[in-house]
């Protein structure tokens, strides 16, 4: 595969791993808690960055299988595979397309709206131990993995674990930094950030880039 399509990857990878950690879901939970539990700015953005590392461990672990499984069966039929990735990539985008035609915009799991409510309550009996209110919010993000960037590791397989490392490596720094960049700016005061439209079209921006990516790759293949 060409080693001019390895930057497109990366750039690519990096505004879907920035724009999903943008979205509501990822860091209002930690406000509205750390509200009810009374925590410091310090605190609630290094719970923050905590659970936005264990989202990308669990994000990666997927993205290793896929690696592993994509160079075995990279050996096994050759110059095709380029081919076949890109036209994979190309099959998700259409397959975020139809999620955001059919109304399901959002590619990650829901908080759920009860904790939310707990958190925004002023009430002293919503406050709980900070081990189960941190607990909670590390289970929220660990346990699901970040959907949108799977097909970038699959872009990624014909570059190898060089490749896998690069991804990872963007995953991890623009899904902390989306994470803790809006975090801290809503604490800071800037809160009247409307993002409630970007969890409303990240599929359709998801088809977008995935489907570019994956023409990219199919253009250059040799």
């Amino acid at each position: 595969m060409n080693q001019a399509v390895l930057p497109a990857i990366a750039v690519t990878g990096f505004g879907i791993a920035f724009s999903h950690a943008a979205i509501p879901t990822h860091w209002l939970p930690f406000i509205l808690t750390g509200r009810v539990q009374s925590w410091s700015s310090g605190k609630t953005v290094g719970i923050t960055a905590l659970a936005g590392t264990g989202h990308c461990i669990i994000t990666a672990a997927f993205g290793l299988g896929i690696t592993w499984f994509g160079l075995t069966l990279d050996q096994s039929i050759g110059q095709w595979f380029g081919r076949l990735a890109g036209g994979a990539l190309f099959l998700f985008g259409i397959y975020y397309f139809v999620r955001q035609i059919i109304g399901h915009g959002h590619v990650h799991f829901d908080y759920p709206h009860e904790h939310l409510h707990q958190a925004d309550s002023s009430a002293p009996t919503a406050r709980r131990s900070d081990r189960a209110a941190i607990t909670s919010l590390l289970a929220f993000l660990t346990l699901s993995p970040c959907e949108a960037f799977l097909p970038i590791y699959v872009s990624g397989i014909r570059y190898g674990w060089k490749g896998f490392a690069i991804l990872t490596l963007i995953l991890s720094v623009a899904t902390v930094a989306g994470m803790v960049v809006f975090t801290s700016l809503t604490l800071a005061g800037l809160n009247r950030m409307r993002l409630a439209w970007l969890e409303k079209y990240e599929s359709g921006m998801m088809a977008v880039l995935l489907c570019a990516v994956g023409i990219l790759i199919l253009i250059f293949e040799r």
